[in-house]
Protein backbone atom coordinates (compact mmCIF):
# COMPACT_ATOMS: atom_id res chain seq x y z
CA UNK A 1 0.00 0.00 0.00
CA UNK A 2 1.79 3.35 -0.73
CA UNK A 3 2.39 5.96 2.04
CA UNK A 4 -0.69 7.93 2.97
CA UNK A 5 -1.58 10.85 1.69
CA UNK A 6 -2.28 14.05 3.41
CA UNK A 7 -6.11 13.86 3.34
CA UNK A 8 -8.26 17.07 3.31
CA UNK A 9 -10.55 17.18 6.54
CA UNK A 10 -13.71 18.73 4.64
CA UNK A 11 -13.90 15.37 2.84
CA UNK A 12 -17.12 13.65 2.87
CA UNK A 13 -17.47 10.83 5.35
CA UNK A 14 -19.12 8.78 2.79
CA UNK A 15 -15.83 8.75 1.13
CA UNK A 16 -14.40 6.95 4.84
CA UNK A 17 -16.76 4.35 5.06
CA UNK A 18 -17.04 3.26 1.51
CA UNK A 19 -16.40 0.00 2.11
CA UNK A 20 -19.55 -0.97 4.02
CA UNK A 21 -21.34 -1.80 0.98
CA UNK A 22 -24.57 -4.28 0.86
CA UNK A 23 -23.07 -6.62 -0.85
CA UNK A 24 -20.36 -7.10 1.54
CA UNK A 25 -22.94 -6.96 4.23
CA UNK A 26 -25.00 -9.75 2.23
CA UNK A 27 -21.93 -11.86 1.90
CA UNK A 28 -21.19 -11.78 5.53
CA UNK A 29 -24.37 -12.31 7.01
CA UNK A 30 -24.26 -15.59 4.99
CA UNK A 31 -21.27 -17.07 5.80
CA UNK A 32 -21.31 -20.54 7.23
CA UNK A 33 -18.19 -19.64 9.59
CA UNK A 34 -20.36 -17.53 11.89
CA UNK A 35 -17.67 -17.02 14.32
CA UNK A 36 -15.58 -15.87 11.77
CA UNK A 37 -18.18 -13.45 10.42
CA UNK A 38 -18.38 -11.97 13.58
CA UNK A 39 -14.79 -11.31 14.03
CA UNK A 40 -14.66 -9.72 10.45
CA UNK A 41 -17.59 -7.26 11.21
CA UNK A 42 -16.28 -6.32 15.15
CA UNK A 43 -12.94 -5.61 12.82
CA UNK A 44 -14.65 -3.32 10.03
CA UNK A 45 -16.88 -1.32 13.02
CA UNK A 46 -13.78 -0.73 15.04
CA UNK A 47 -11.24 0.54 12.07
CA UNK A 48 -14.17 2.42 10.81
CA UNK A 49 -15.53 4.04 13.98
CA UNK A 50 -11.31 4.61 14.34
CA UNK A 51 -11.77 6.51 11.01
CA UNK A 52 -14.51 8.23 12.01
CA UNK A 53 -13.24 9.68 15.01
CA UNK A 54 -10.98 12.17 12.34
CA UNK A 55 -13.99 13.69 10.56
CA UNK A 56 -16.50 13.61 13.45
CA UNK A 57 -16.03 12.50 17.81
CA UNK A 58 -19.92 12.72 18.20
CA UNK A 59 -20.44 9.93 15.61
CA UNK A 60 -16.83 7.81 16.78
CA UNK A 61 -18.36 7.94 20.43
CA UNK A 62 -22.38 7.52 19.21
CA UNK A 63 -21.37 4.20 17.29
CA UNK A 64 -18.55 2.86 19.94
CA UNK A 65 -21.06 3.18 22.64
CA UNK A 66 -23.65 1.15 20.06
CA UNK A 67 -21.20 -1.20 19.15
CA UNK A 68 -19.70 -2.00 22.80
CA UNK A 69 -23.64 -2.03 23.98
CA UNK A 70 -24.11 -4.97 21.48
CA UNK A 71 -21.12 -6.81 22.20
CA UNK A 72 -22.04 -6.88 25.84
CA UNK A 73 -25.24 -8.08 24.94
CA UNK A 74 -24.14 -11.03 23.35
CA UNK A 75 -21.21 -11.91 26.01
CA UNK A 76 -23.87 -11.80 28.59
CA UNK A 77 -26.13 -13.95 26.33
CA UNK A 78 -28.57 -11.70 25.64
CA UNK A 79 -27.92 -12.19 22.13
CA UNK A 80 -27.07 -15.43 20.42
CA UNK A 81 -24.78 -15.38 17.43
CA UNK A 82 -27.24 -14.69 14.30
CA UNK A 83 -28.52 -12.00 16.39
CA UNK A 84 -25.15 -10.43 17.08
CA UNK A 85 -24.83 -10.51 13.60
CA UNK A 86 -27.57 -8.85 12.12
CA UNK A 87 -27.34 -6.08 15.10
CA UNK A 88 -23.77 -5.25 14.00
CA UNK A 89 -24.44 -5.17 10.37
CA UNK A 90 -27.26 -2.52 11.06
CA UNK A 91 -24.81 -0.57 13.02
CA UNK A 92 -22.52 -0.84 9.83
CA UNK A 93 -25.50 0.16 7.78
CA UNK A 94 -26.42 3.13 10.16
CA UNK A 95 -22.49 4.83 9.77
CA UNK A 96 -23.35 4.29 6.22
CA UNK A 97 -26.56 6.18 5.74
CA UNK A 98 -25.10 8.87 9.03
CA UNK A 99 -22.33 9.30 6.03
CA UNK A 100 -24.65 10.75 4.30
CA UNK A 101 -26.62 13.29 6.25
CA UNK A 102 -23.98 15.87 5.90
CA UNK A 103 -24.13 16.22 2.04
CA UNK A 104 -28.11 16.14 2.47
CA UNK A 105 -27.56 19.28 4.58
CA UNK A 106 -24.94 20.92 2.05
CA UNK A 107 -21.91 20.99 4.33
CA UNK A 108 -18.94 20.03 3.80
CA UNK A 109 -17.46 17.25 6.22
CA UNK A 110 -15.76 19.52 9.05
CA UNK A 111 -19.00 21.87 8.92
CA UNK A 112 -21.14 18.59 9.59
CA UNK A 113 -18.72 17.34 12.36
CA UNK A 114 -19.11 21.22 14.31
CA UNK A 115 -23.40 20.93 13.26
CA UNK A 116 -23.31 17.48 15.39
CA UNK A 117 -21.75 19.18 17.94
CA UNK A 118 -24.05 21.55 17.82
CA UNK A 119 -27.00 19.77 17.94
CA UNK A 120 -26.06 17.40 20.72
CA UNK A 121 -28.02 19.79 22.97
CA UNK A 122 -31.50 18.95 22.34
CA UNK A 123 -32.74 22.15 23.41
CA UNK A 124 -30.48 24.02 21.46
CA UNK A 125 -31.88 22.38 18.46
CA UNK A 126 -35.70 23.24 19.80
CA UNK A 127 -34.97 26.79 19.96
CA UNK A 128 -32.99 27.71 17.58
CA UNK A 129 -33.69 24.98 14.62
CA UNK A 130 -31.36 23.94 12.03
CA UNK A 131 -31.07 26.67 9.67
CA UNK A 132 -29.53 28.76 12.66
CA UNK A 133 -27.21 25.60 13.84
CA UNK A 134 -26.04 25.39 10.33
CA UNK A 135 -25.09 29.07 10.26
CA UNK A 136 -23.13 28.40 13.17
CA UNK A 137 -21.61 25.37 11.93
CA UNK A 138 -20.74 27.03 8.99
CA UNK A 139 -18.68 29.97 10.79
CA UNK A 140 -17.39 27.47 13.31
CA UNK A 141 -15.31 25.46 10.71
CA UNK A 142 -14.59 28.90 8.83
CA UNK A 143 -12.58 30.00 12.14
CA UNK A 144 -11.10 26.58 12.68
CA UNK A 145 -9.94 26.24 8.92
CA UNK A 146 -8.07 29.95 9.24
CA UNK A 147 -6.49 28.21 12.59
CA UNK A 148 -5.47 24.97 10.82
CA UNK A 149 -2.07 26.54 9.40
CA UNK A 150 -0.94 27.23 13.06
CA UNK A 151 -0.01 24.43 15.38
CA UNK A 152 -1.92 25.67 17.68
CA UNK A 153 -1.88 22.77 19.74
CA UNK A 154 1.31 23.80 20.72
CA UNK A 155 0.79 27.16 21.29
CA UNK A 156 -1.78 27.34 24.15
CA UNK A 157 -2.15 31.24 23.80
CA UNK A 158 -3.76 30.12 19.81
CA UNK A 159 -5.64 27.59 21.31
CA UNK A 160 -7.09 29.82 24.05
CA UNK A 161 -8.29 32.24 21.39
CA UNK A 162 -9.70 29.81 19.42
CA UNK A 163 -11.75 28.67 22.32
CA UNK A 164 -12.52 32.90 23.04
CA UNK A 165 -13.32 32.89 19.26
CA UNK A 166 -15.72 29.95 19.27
CA UNK A 167 -17.59 31.19 22.38
CA UNK A 168 -18.20 34.50 20.74
CA UNK A 169 -19.85 32.93 17.74
CA UNK A 170 -21.82 30.84 19.97
CA UNK A 171 -23.09 33.80 22.03
CA UNK A 172 -23.85 35.99 18.72
CA UNK A 173 -25.88 33.44 17.02
CA UNK A 174 -27.77 33.24 21.16
CA UNK A 175 -26.72 29.59 21.48
CA UNK A 176 -28.39 28.59 25.02
CA UNK A 177 -25.93 29.93 27.56
CA UNK A 178 -26.10 27.03 29.78
CA UNK A 179 -24.95 24.62 27.10
CA UNK A 180 -22.32 26.76 25.70
CA UNK A 181 -19.01 25.82 27.80
CA UNK A 182 -20.28 22.05 27.32
CA UNK A 183 -20.74 22.82 23.25
CA UNK A 184 -17.31 25.08 23.01
CA UNK A 185 -15.46 22.32 24.77
CA UNK A 186 -16.51 19.24 21.64
CA UNK A 187 -16.15 21.97 19.49
CA UNK A 188 -12.48 22.80 20.44
CA UNK A 189 -12.24 18.29 21.06
CA UNK A 190 -13.60 18.44 17.13
CA UNK A 191 -11.36 21.24 15.87
CA UNK A 192 -8.04 19.69 17.37
CA UNK A 193 -9.00 16.39 15.63
CA UNK A 194 -9.66 17.63 12.31
CA UNK A 195 -6.24 20.14 12.58
CA UNK A 196 -3.88 16.76 13.55
CA UNK A 197 -5.57 15.13 10.78
CA UNK A 198 -4.82 17.77 8.28
CA UNK A 199 -1.28 17.65 9.67
CA UNK A 200 -0.86 14.13 8.55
Amino acid sequence: MPGKAKEDPTKTQQEEIAVISDAFLDEVRTMPQKNLALEMLKKLLNDEISATRRTSIVQSRKFSEKLEESLNRYHNRALEMAQIIEALIELAQSMREEANKGEQLGLKGDEYAFYEALAMNDSAVQVMGDDQLLTIAREVAQTVRQNASIDWRQREQVRARLRSTVRRVLRKHKYPPDQTESAAQLILEQAEALVEEAAV
